[in-house]
């Protein structure tokens, strides 16, 4: 464990963080940070996972928080690592994962010289971190890492909390090793909403949504409160359409999403008088569309709150069923018996690479247990109510709209749930930004199978031009849509990442790969040539 009595505050960051069940760190490091990779090869108790660019660690970690429900630590260097892992501690922070970032500074009598990598260090980390704190001596580094992790729970959910550590509290003697307390349980929803929630939704009926936030779709007693409260009252149930964690699956009550579309999620709530949000927020449009509404549900219709995000939507879910006096899971809103088979049963598809045919190969591919990371885009929107027929799976999606998270999340969960096969699910315009997590997978020898939808076009965009009403009239735009000229070569990508890979053409040559690859227990990426 290191000098106990003779620390350095590195080696006292790294036995507090040990001490509090943070087992994992996704590491990038600079010069700044070589004392605390020293006390991590040192001091056991902390697992350390190489990044080759700190998106790739901000959301592995970001993934890992989501399966394992504790945090992991990054490792990055100055403000410009924190600056590369940005986007994914945005999504991060939108799917309210705990994080504890260690990032190293410049020493303390050096930062204020104009040196090329000083920059804004706090100013970034305060812009996506609702916690910052900088040591000033090894004697509190200890005990602010304690600090750092007790901060990544906020009630039922986590938060990122980022720990200024400057080079010189690192290497200086002193330190003292802390251990983070432990977490209060999260708060329980008030009786009276609860009691509004009932009455409300007694009165309506289908004219009533049952809204679904993360925590009331990732419990599954939770979901099947829900489905039992929709089947006393006839209420609506729905989820929000992106979820951090939602089991699905076989055994599952199957929850519908409300639609990404506006359109569509306008007609999905038409007739509502009153949504009751359980862990969820007012519904709005996920961009702005010229003569389209912001707020999607219909005008005049109530919110009711039953449970915030951060209190204990489960207990309150169960507690809601309760006061309807209907027992939870006594109905299942999708109607499946609970069952422990594999998708060995779901029709093979065969022939074209349609949209119908691929939600069935991975259906009817998918093993018992697996975590699905879907980042797959303008494809994967398509892929939900097929996969009610697959087997009991988890399904993670991006919560910040930031793109490049799919890869990496796939790293984290592999890591936080080892023995489960992990799905990645991805466009090739959004996987090129963080394709360096691939060399992890392969380093560390992930079960992750990625399947790149390759369209050659951000085609998501090419529907969002639509969308928003603009034209295109030339060269320009065009290639500012499209990913030709050269095409993208991603089983030469994987390989040069050390990463097994093949390119399909036809639904029966996609059962075949993604068998091979869940039987592999190890990385593989399948191209996939979308016409």
């Amino acid at each position: 464990m290191g000098r106990m009595n003779d620390m350095n505050g590195a080696e006292s960051l790294v036995t507090t963080l040990a001490a509090s069940q943070v087992e994992v760190c996704f590491a990038n490091p600079g010069t700044s940070e070589m004392h605390f990779v020293a006390a991590l090869d040192r001091i056991a108790g902390v697992r350390c996972v190489l990044a080759l660019f700190e998106g790739v660690a901000t959301g592995a970690a970001d993934g890992y928080w989501r399966m394992a429900g504790s945090p992991a630590a990054t490792l990055l260097h100055l403000a410009p690592g924190l600056g590369n892992g940005w986007a994914n501690l945005h999504n991060a922070g939108k799917a309210r994962s705990g994080i504890v970032n260690v990032v190293g500074d410049h020493a303390t009598d050096h930062v204020q010289l104009a040196s090329p990598l000083n920059a804004d260090l706090a100013g970034i980390a305060g812009s996506i971190s609702p916690w910052v704190r900088r040591s000033t001596s090894a004697a509190e580094v200890g005990a602010d890492g304690a600090a750092a992790v007790a901060a990544t729970r906020d009630g039922a959910l986590g938060r990122i909390a980022t720990l200024l550590l400057p080079a010189d509290t690192a290497w200086g003697a002193g330190g003292r090793a802390a251990k983070a307390a432990a977490a209060d349980p999260a708060e329980a929803a008030p009786q009276a909403a609860i009691d509004a929630a009932a009455q409300t939704l007694r009165r309506l009926g289908e004219r009533a949504v049952l809204l679904l936030g993360a925590a009331g779709v990732r419990d599954e007693r939770a979901q099947q409160a829900a489905a039992a409260i929709a089947a006393a009252t006839g209420c609506r149930v729905l989820a929000e359409f992106y979820n951090a964690r939602m089991p699905g699956g076989r055994g599952r009550p199957g929850i519908q999403r409300l639609p990404y579309a506006v359109d569509a999620a306008v007609q999905r709530l038409a007739g509502a008088e009153a949504l009751v949000l359980a862990g969820s927020v007012e519904p709005v449009a996920f961009f702005a569309y010229p003569g389209k509404p912001r707020l999607l549900k219909p005008d005049g219709a109530a919110l009711l709150t039953l449970a915030e995000p951060r209190q204990d939507v489960p207990a309150a879910l169960q507690a809601l069923a309760e006061a309807l006096g209907v027992r939870a899971g006594a109905a299942s809103s999708g109607g499946h018996r609970a069952t422990n088979e594999s998708s060995a049963g779901t029709p093979v598809p065969d022939g074209a690479l349609t949209l119908d045919a691929i939600a069935a190969a991975i259906a009817a591919t998918l093993p018992e247990h697996a975590i699905v990371v879907d980042e797959a885009v303008t494809t994967g929107r398509g892929l939900g109510p097929p996969m009610a027929a697959a087997a009991p799976h988890d399904w993670l999606q991006t919560m910040g709209g930031a793109i490049g998270y799919g890869l990496p999340c796939a790293v984290g969960a592999a890591i936080a749930a080892p023995g489960r096969p992990v799905l990645a699910l991805e466009g090739d315009g959004s996987a090129m930004y963080t394709l360096q997590a691939l060399w992890t997978m392969a380093r560390e020898a992930l079960p992750v199978v990625t399947v790149i939808f390759a369209n050659r076009a951000y085609r998501i965009l090419q529907g969002e031009l639509i969308g928003v009403g603009a034209t295109v009239s030339g060269q320009k735009a065009v290639d500012m849509l499209t990913l030709d000229r050269p095409d993208l070569d991603w089983v030469a990508l994987a390989k040069g990442h050390g990463v097994p890979a093949v390119r399909v053409e036809d639904a029966g040559a996609l059962v075949q790969a993604l068998r091979r690859g869940f039987a592999s227990q190890g990385p593989c990426l399948i191209e996939v040539a979308m016409g």
